[in-house]
């Protein structure tokens, strides 16, 4: 009897904000079924899932509620089941946000997420919103090893593209900094099965795919 090799699937969750279909790419590239959907029950069955995003928080957070995806979030994660966060989609998992005024997120890590302000040093001005390659540094604790970015080293590179950064309450959930525009900010973040990065892996050349091989491959 032939061996029946069973796809996993990570649902992509659309919320009408951002490009999806890089991330959909990165996921087959790997061997994975990867699907684009706003459906709960799609969401809920799925493997793993993946909440990316660029855009303004208050519009992503007014759109998971109108599409009813707030409380399958929480409950998928609830779940244990790998979850991903990609750049809005990292700051949408802290409790609230500075842009436009206050916005409430999906409070599943502590903290805030606040604004980059024009900075000139060494006349240098740096813009915003941060759009460029830039370091990512550990933060000396034991998260770097067990996390999907294992295999990168030390202040690798990422592609970094927002104007925001997220301030988690709790410095252990901390996996990565970046410096920008004279701030060390969090670049990525680990709690239990939860993996969320400022950066874009998908975007990020050889090592966002061993990142995305690692979060898939556990």
């Amino acid at each position: 009897m032939p061996n029946i090799i069973i796809q996993k699937k990570v649902a992509i969750i659309d919320y009408e904000l951002g490009n999806l279909f890089s991330v959909v790419q990165a996921c087959e590239h790997l061997g994975f079924k990867a699907m684009i959907t706003n459906d709960k029950k799609d969401l809920l069955a799925a493997d793993y899932a993946i909440l990316p995003g660029v855009g303004a928080f208050g519009a992503a957070m007014k759109n998971l509620h109108k599409a009813d995806l707030v409380s399958p979030i929480k409950d998928y994660i609830q779940s244990g089941k790998p979850f991903m966060g990609i750049c809005l989609g990292l700051q949408l998992l802290l409790d609230e946000s500075e842009e436009f005024g206050s916005n409430n997120g999906l409070g599943i890590i502590k903290g805030t997420v606040k604004k980059f302000h024009y900075t000139r040093e060494n006349g240098l001005v740096s813009k915003v919103p941060q759009i460029q390659w830039n370091q990512i540094h550990s933060c000396k604790n034991n998260l770097w090893q067990a996390s999907p970015l294992r295999h990168c080293a030390n202040g690798d590179y990422m592609y970094f593209v927002h104007s925001f950064y997220a301030v988690p309450s709790d410095r252990d959930v901390i996996l990565s900094e970046t410096e920008y525009s004279g701030i060390t900010y969090c670049s990525s973040i680990k709690k239990q099965n939860v993996f969320a990065c400022q950066f874009h892996p998908e975007k990020s050349g050889n090592h966002g795919i061993e990142i995305y091989k690692n979060w898939l491959n556990g």
